[in-house]
């Protein structure tokens, strides 16, 4: 029998001398395009695949090569990860882990089913998704919704590790999907709509020992800022650049949650991600001393951090003083792209705001920033002036503030656009190296926004506005877009209606074909070059989670998660009918019902 590639990235891991190598035995894993061994498929966070088996050709013959269900029904997220003859695979809450043998009928090797109170339910914001394992060192990595972060032995599931990373009493749940980062495991945390103060931290993956952690706000000491070596916008962000932006202590509970999916340049030595929303959804009760609009940062902020201190190397912050929930927390993606015969190592990022920004990754110069959907209409554009005070701001339009001056609060602000869910949520883009284009999963959706005023108490809501969503008027009727975006032009190439937000994370392959899912549960292929549709097949739920991509047995396969749910999908997963429940999803999306069903399962495709 041939040693698996799971057993040589084993020996090759082995084979280093400590344990500071660990992100090389994620990179040789990942430089090997058979396995999918991170859930970006790559530390660049672009989702693209070198393989080539399935083309645009072939892609229409694909049938279902077999299925696995978790026996959970709520929303599925993230994806499996591949390596050689093993695939590991996640469910939500409980977060069951299970190891499947790809050469003996895909068995179960092992299963790992945590402990967790129910109570943690509740106070998970968005449905109970959890975006995915981390693999290195011959370890699996799990982050438990109780935040619990678990080193699994990769071969046998055996519990290596556990450490807690926050607490779900005080309204800390954990649904990111962890990154691997040399000898580092880094895992963030949600809790933005309990008024918890979230951080990214990182821990020993041999022990779990806490190695550091950075606060989305307060002093700097706290949020791993140099005032004199961090930037901003080309400047040093000076001594206590957080505690200055906020009013008194509400930084204390100040948000900015960082749920979502990581990047990392190993040459740089940078980590990527971006933060959530200030707390709470009522901007009227953070406004400055003054009563006037105060930037609260680190929300809604993109950092690039180095990966052995923690320490910010640069920030850029997307929306200051949010009015509208507009996290900061979805990808960033790492590309080399062409400006004018330059060659750019840029990162991109799709921002809940509705705007497409390109930085230069070692400085964070501010590259590009422009509307992905044309219906945005909160800000007109990004001021690019470097000369203007206002450089790199967004263009508010006064129309849909919810501020409003200070008078917003038990005001329904009506027809801004996009809704609290953005113009993109969590689910993550792809970078096409055949194109060198973004391909873009968006939702098409509006909102009205009525704030309120709410108290805050530790573990209890803290979100204080009721919203209510609906598709894009004058438009083509439905609540999503599937999309090609040249970065460098910051303009969209093509789009592709879908009649619900398009929730599934995109894949691009070397085939020219472009994957992706939609909520009533249609796994969809597209050529690349123009969005024609090559091959749809309708699986047993609607889908949130990511395609991906890997070979067993010299064959191409690749694979989705259905299992509706995640914020879009939080009235069929949850039960609700109230329009205004689920931050003002359940009414945008109820026509789902009339498409799926909940129900975990993975659907594994190939060509015959």
């Amino acid at each position: 029998m041939r040693k698996s590639a799971f057993t040589l990235g084993l020996l090759a891991t082995a084979a280093f001398s400590g344990p500071s190598w660990a992100n090389e035995s994620v990179i040789k894993l990942t430089s090997d395009p058979n396995n999918w061994a991170i859930q970006s498929g790559d530390y660049a966070g672009t989702r693209y695949s070198t393989l080539d088996q399935i083309t645009t050709e072939n892609v229409g013959q694909l049938k279902v090569a077999w299925t696995f269900s978790t026996g959970v029904l709520r929303g599925h997220e993230g994806g499996p990860l591949v390596i050689g003859d093993t695939m590991w695979l996640h469910s939500a809450f409980p977060n069951i882990v299970f190891a499947l043998n790809l050469a003996d009928e895909q068995k179960i090797i092992w299963k790992y089913e945590p402990k967790q109170d129910p109570a943690v339910i509740p106070v998970m914001c968005c449905d109970t998704v959890n975006r995915g394992l981390a693999y290195a060192d011959g370890k699996i990595f799990l982050h438990q919704a109780d935040t619990s972060l678990v080193a699994l032995d990769a071969k046998t599931g055996k519990e290596l590790w556990k450490v807690v990373n926050g607490d779900p009493k005080r309204g800390e749940t954990g649904t990111q999907a962890p990154m691997v980062i040399k000898d580092k495991i880094v895992v963030g945390i949600s809790g933005a709509e309990f008024g918890v103060r979230c951080s990214m931290t990182a821990y020993d993956i041999n022990s779990g020992k806490r190695v550091w952690r950075a606060y989305s706000m307060g002093p700097d000491s706290d949020v791993l800022v140099d005032p004199e070596k961090t930037m901003m916008l080309g400047k040093p962000v000076g001594k206590d650049s957080s505690l200055k932006t906020w009013n008194g202590d509400q930084w204390k509970i100040g948000g900015g949650s960082t749920w979502g999916y990581m990047a990392f340049d190993p040459d740089l030595n940078l980590m990527y991600y971006g933060t959530g929303n200030p707390s709470t959804w009522n901007a009227g009760q953070r406004a400055g001393p003054d009563g006037k609009p105060i930037d609260q940062l680190y929300s809604m902020t993109m950092f690039a951090r180095d990966a052995d201190t923690g320490i910010a190397k640069w920030a850029y912050q997307m929306t200051p003083f949010d009015e509208w929930d507009y996290d900061g927390v979805n990808e960033p993606i790492l590309a080399e792209l062409d400006f004018g015969g330059t060659k750019r190592k840029a990162v991109t990022h799709f921002d809940r705001n509705g705007f497409g920004y390109t930085w230069d990754r070692a400085t964070g110069e501010l590259l590009v920033a422009e509307k992905f959907d044309p219906v945005v209409n909160w800000a007109t554009g990004v001021d690019m002036d470097k000369s203007s005070k206002n450089y790199g701001r967004p263009i508010r339009v006064a129309k849909y503030s919810t501020f409003a001056d200070g008078k917003g609060t038990d005001v329904n602000h009506k027809g801004i656009c996009p809704a609290a869910l953005g113009s993109k949520d969590q689910q993550p883009a792809s970078y096409s190296k055949l194109t060198g284009l973004f391909y873009v999963p968006t939702n098409h959706v509006c909102m009205d926004y009525e704030p309120f005023k709410v108290s805050y108490t530790a573990g209890q809501p803290y979100v204080g506005a009721t919203l209510s969503m609906y598709p894009a008027p004058d438009s083509h009727g439905g609540m999503g877009n599937f999309i090609a975006w040249d970065g460098v032009k910051g303009k969209i190439v093509w789009s592709k209606p879908e009649q619900f937000s398009v929730w599934s994370g995109a894949l691009t392959t070397a085939g020219g074909i472009a994957f992706y899912g939609t909520l009533e549960g249609y796994f969809k292929a597209v050529d690349q070059k123009d969005g024609k549709e090559l091959f749809k097949f309708k699986t047993p739920s609607g889908i949130i989670g990511n395609a991906m991509t890997y070979t067993h047995g010299g064959k191409q396969y690749v694979a989705v998660f259905s299992g509706v749910g995640g914020w879009a999908g939080i009235g069929l997963a949850a039960g609700l009918t109230n329009p205004n429940d689920g931050l003002g999803a359940v009414g945008g999306y109820a026509g789902l019902k009339q498409y799926t069903n909940l129900g975990g399962s993975l659907t594994v495709f190939s060509l015959p």
